[in-house]
Parts: C-alpha cells; sequence; structure tokens
C-alpha cells in the first residue's frame, strides 16, 4: 500500500505531534508492561517492546489507532500496514494475521483500540443524517486512512478519562459518539455506514458470515447457502470475497484451524482429535492445512508456542 501522509498547515502540524505525544505518554502511563489491558469496557490498549512474529487472531468492529511504532494487519491477500499518522477501522468479525512491525524498548509500540458498537454508529447516522449516502460498493472490512488532528484530538480526550474516573460515566459517550461522527465524515464513512447496517442484519453476506462462523466444523454446501440467501452462486462468491477478501472456503478453513489451534493449546489434545473436532475427517490433510497457515506441523508448532510462553514467563513477572 502506497500512502501519504496528509499535508496541513504548520499550526495544525505541530498541534497533531502535540496530540501523539500526549497519547503515547498517556497509553505508557496506563500500561506499564508489555501486553493488553481494557482500562474502560470497549477500549483497550496494547504495549511491546519487541516486533512480534505474525500473531493469528480475529478482528472485530474496533477503530484503532497507533500513538508509537508501526503494525501489518493481513486480510485474505490484501496487506494494511498503519503507523501514528494513520487508524485502521474494521467492521467485521474476521480472521486477520497482526504482526507489529515498529518497536523497541526505547520507543514501544503504544496502541489503542475502541470496539465500534453498530447501534450507537446507526444512531449518530440518523442524527447527523447521513443515511442517504451509503455507497454499497465500499464494503471491504478492514482498511487504512490518515488519522487527522480533528479526530486525534477526540481520541486523545477519550485518553484523558483514564485519569478521570468520576468523569467516565457522563464524558466518555459524547467523546465516542464525536470519534464515529468524526469517522462517518471522513473518507472511510460508507464502510463504517455499512457496520451499522451489518449490525442490524440486513445483509446476506453477514448472515453467511455469522452462519460460518457458528458451524464452521460443518461441511460447506455453497450451492444450498447462497439458495437460502437468494442469491447466484457466482454472485455469493464475489460479494463474499468483497467484504471479507476470502472465499467461503478460506474463510472456514481459517476458522477451523484458529480453533484447532486453540484446542491443542488450551485443552491439550492431540492433532488428530483437535483436527477432527473442528471438522476435519483426514489427520494428514489437516497437518498438511496447518503447516500452511501457521508455518510448522501441529505438535510442533504448539511446543514452540509453549517454550515461547515459558521464556517470556519471568519477564512478565517481573
Amino acid at each position: 500500500m502506497d500512502l501519504t501522509y496528509p499535508q496541513g498547515s504548520e499550526c495544525e502540524t505541530q498541534r497533531t505531534h502535540a496530540y501523539r505525544e500526549e497519547l503515547a505518554e498517556r497509553i505508557a502511563r496506563a500500561i506499564a508492561a508489555d501486553g493488553t489491558v481494557e482500562p474502560l469496557k470497549g477500549l483497550h490498549l496494547n504495549r511491546s517492546s519487541t516486533p512480534t512474529d505474525p500473531l493469528h487472531g480475529v478482528s472485530h468492529p474496533s477503530f484503532c489507532v497507533i500513538a508509537q511504532g508501526s503494525k501489518e494487519v493481513l486480510l485474505g491477500d490484501s496487506r494494511y500496514r498503519y503507523d501514528a499518522a494513520h487508524y485502521l477501522l474494521a467492521t467485521v468479525e474476521l480472521p486477520v494475521v497482526g504482526q507489529i512491525i515498529e518497536a523497541s524498548a526505547e520507543r514501544p509500540y503504544l496502541s489503542l483500540r475502541l470496539e465500534l458498537d453498530p447501534a450507537l454508529v446507526g444512531s449518530v447516522m440518523v442524527e447527523a443524517g447521513h443515511l442517504s449516502s451509503l455507497n454499497r460498493g465500499d464494503v471491504r472490512a478492514i482498511d487504512v486512512s490518515p488519522l487527522d488532528a480533528n479526530l486525534l484530538d477526540a481520541v486523545v480526550r477519550l485518553a484523558r478519562l483514564l485519569d478521570s474516573p468520576a468523569e467516565v460515566r457522563v464524558v466518555r459517550p459524547l467523546i465516542t459518539r464525536e470519534i464515529v461522527y468524526r469517522l462517518l465524515r471522513g473518507e472511510q464513512g460508507n464502510r463504517l455506514r455499512h457496520l451499522a447496517l451489518l449490525g442490524g442484519h440486513s445483509d446476506g453476506i453477514t448472515e453467511a458470515i455469522e452462519r460460518l462462523r457458528r458451524e464452521f466444523h460443518q461441511p460447506l454446501r455453497i450451492e444450498s447457502l447462497a439458495r437460502e440467501l437468494g442469491m447466484s452462486v457466482s454472485g455469493f462468491h464475489h460479494q463474499f470475497k468483497a467484504v471479507t477478501a476470502m472465499s467461503p472456503l478460506q474463510f472456514q478453513k481459517q476458522l477451523r484451524l484458529q480453533e484447532a489451534r486453540r484446542l491443542l493449546l488450551g485443552e491439550h489434545l492431540d492433532a488428530a482429535s483437535a483436527g477432527l473436532r473442528v471438522g476435519y475427517d483426514d489427520a494428514s490433510q489437516f497437518s498438511r492445512e496447518y503447516k500452511r497457515l501457521f508455518g510448522q506441523p501441529p505438535m510442533r508448532d504448539v511446543e514452540r508456542l509453549r517454550e515461547t510462553a515459558r521464556r517470556e514467563a519471568p519477564s512478565l513477572r517481573a
């Protein structure tokens, strides 16, 4: 992705720099050690003193801002890199791969993630009169955009509430609505408007995503699913990939393999049992696809993850 920084007046540049410095300072004060915390419900802070390996996870409808460092998110075959000058907006729960690219002990990676409630987005849409401008063609679930001074100002004011707990109940809803409003007015406004529709379950692809998430261990029958949604098979494939950057089969496969990894780690299952639990009848196929996604066969990957956790445990306790 070839992203350029927004150009503004010298005053706005200085203002933006001051906001970034304050945001980094407040996040660093709120989370003194590497890891993730949720100091307010739906507000997540992250800190890392080193770059990370690619981490598999699931995106949630969120507004993500980096105060220091940079990160890359992989969705299907699309890569999204962002830093302190850009924000990431995610509108659908999808399997993604995230990797912190820039971080050091002197300048740790510091970020903030605000969960977005579709009902709140819809309410702000109605109040701001943004309903009529929805562009149904702009539906990709994740994208990155420049972070302007006014939006960053609202984010910093939200972070200040960490030191003013008495003000959270009254002031936080106002700041959150302002953030949503400014996002609606920005270049990802159509994507955010789509989130309100997704939250209302008015979109066939949303229903398909939810079905696949619930029934990922079941055989995938594209023809019957498309028919139930009133779509042709080709139309369903096209619209599904427009939102998720993956085919339905790729989407199901990532869900299966991520759940298998969780079972191997958390429930200490052997590879064959984990594969069977998530829908693989062929143990060798499971191992091949697991290695293709995570880089190593199941048991070797799990042992590596456990060894990494053992090495990091002393520093985390310190």
